[in-house]
């Protein structure tokens, strides 16, 4: 059966990661999930999601940040659209140092987040990309 479509959740906190992966996998979404910034950039390279929810505090301060800025640097993996989810983090600010390229950030969330939006900025997310890959270049 198809799924609606791959969503990697990277963040150090067991419970929301089980609380997101309920959410996406009743409605019909491959949920893979990472504990830490390392595992989740490996993850992407074998799994290559559709979207990925990062928390950027993490075990350590900015592990996030790590992560996006990772990304950015490896073609492979730098155009998977992210959604950053975080507690304090509440916009672009201090994400981007001069000279990197970063992933496309489809959207910030608070945490706690409310089921319906994220599922509409995920859904929002995929369609976007899959739209962009399949047009036709001149």
């Amino acid at each position: 059966m198809p799924t609606a479509g791959k969503v990697l959740v990277i963040d150090d906190d067991l419970d929301f990661l089980e609380f997101i992966r309920i959410i996406l996998e009743a409605k019909g979404y491959s949920v893979t999930c990472a504990q830490n910034a390392d595992e989740g950039l490996s993850l992407m390279r074998q799994e290559h999601p559709d979207v990925v929810l990062l928390d950027i505090l993490m075990s350590y301060t900015m592990e996030g940040l790590d992560v996006t800025r990772a990304m950015g640097a490896d073609p492979e993996i730098s155009n998977i659209p992210l959604i950053i989810v975080s507690a304090v983090f509440t916009g672009a600010n201090g994400l981007q140092r001069q000279g990197e390229k970063l992933p496309p950030i489809a959207a910030f969330m608070s945490k706690p987040v409310e089921p319906d939006e994220l599922l509409s900025i995920i859904d929002q997310a995929i369609r976007s990309t899959k739209n962009s890959s399949t047009e036709v270049k001149p």
